[in-house]
């Protein structure tokens, strides 16, 4: 979340030099938009695997809250086992994209097109190890205490 944080500063930074260069040294800085559209993606995706270190996406509470306590915990295990899976092919196939596509460059930044799908694939990943620690959590019966409070 701390790196998300950073990233929304950047992302305002630059794109306020983008205003400025625009409205008051009316000399667009071709740079500040590209960087703007990849830094929304790494606060974008880091936000989504803290969302799931937190417990903050979406559930099936009403329907866990249905079933007695047993039940509760198998089916709170399922969601995670299914949230694990989701950010695993995520990692997967972003990667792989990232990959086949890293030798092209991001007009005016000259990074490879690469770094666009460089966050879905960390952000899948970090989706398995924190659904991994949920898991974990359950089957001893513990609480998994969010890290942004």
């Amino acid at each position: 979340m701390v790196l998300s944080v950073i990233g929304v500063i950047c992302l305002v930074a630059a794109v306020s030099y983008q205003i400025f260069g625009r409205h008051v040294l009316n000399n667009t800085p071709t740079w500040a938009e590209s960087l703007s559209l990849l830094l929304v993606l790494y606060v974008t995706m880091l936000g989504a695997a803290v969302a799931v270190r937190d417990a903050g996406h979406i559930g099936f509470e009403s329907l866990v809250n249905l079933l007695p306590e047993a039940g509760q915990r198998r089916l709170q295990i399922v969601i995670h086992l299914l949230v694990l899976l989701f950010g695993a092919l995520m990692a997967w196939y972003c990667g792989q994209l990232a990959e086949s596509v890293h030798s092209y460059k991001i007009p005016n930044l000259g990074l490879s097109e690469g770094w666009k799908y460089a966050p879905a694939t960390l952000s899948g990943a970090l989706i398995v190890l924190f659904s991994i620690e949920h898991i974990i959590a359950l089957l001893r019966n513990q609480k998994v205490v969010p890290a942004w409070h």
